[in-house]
């Protein structure tokens, strides 16, 4: 995978991390591909962080189809580890992962609440029947009870006594 735009004018540019280690950049050279001179920011954080040696190391011992994977990961470990020097990349899936938790409790309060809206709304129907509805007391339009607790009493046949004495 060769970087076309290596050719500028019949001279070759060099990439991005031969530009920073001051080397002639080979047309076979291994950083080409995946840290263009447009981009020096992101092998300037990745030499920072693992060296070139190393990275080189690690780009040879990977099949050339998860190169690119490989250094999109060293440029996103590097670039927490220059932010967060102590935590890097754990730090910052931390904070995400603090984060998660505080909105997943939230929505969990959120939820409750609907409900708790719900049963307030259910009751207050049950209680204050509309005006359309008020002279049709019957079994067969009486609102279902939510927990399945119905209880009954000596007095089901009329409805309109009080339950409390």
């Amino acid at each position: 995978m060769k970087d076309s735009s290596r050719k500028q004018g019949g001279a070759a540019s060099p990439c991005a991390a031969c530009k920073l280690l001051r080397r002639r950049c080979a047309e076979d050279c291994l950083f080409a591909p995946y840290f263009p001179a447009e981009e020096p920011h992101k092998f300037a954080s990745v030499h920072k962080v693992f060296g070139a040696s190393n990275v080189n190391k690690m780009l040879q011992e990977l099949p050339e189809h998860q190169r690119g994977d490989a250094v999109s990961s060293m440029v996103y470990e590097a670039n927490a580890r220059v932010r967060d020097p102590v935590y890097g990349c754990v730090g910052a899936i931390s904070s995400l992962q603090q984060q998660i938790d505080a909105l997943q409790a939230e929505l969990a309060l959120a939820q409750a609440e609907v409900v708790h809206l719900r049963m307030r709304q259910l009751s207050s129907n049950a209680d204050n029947p509309s005006p359309s509805t008020r002279g049709r007391r019957s079994h067969h339009h009486q609102p279902k009870s939510l927990f399945n607790m119905d209880m009954s009493t000596e007095h089901d046949n009329n409805m309109d006594d009080p339950f409390w004495p």
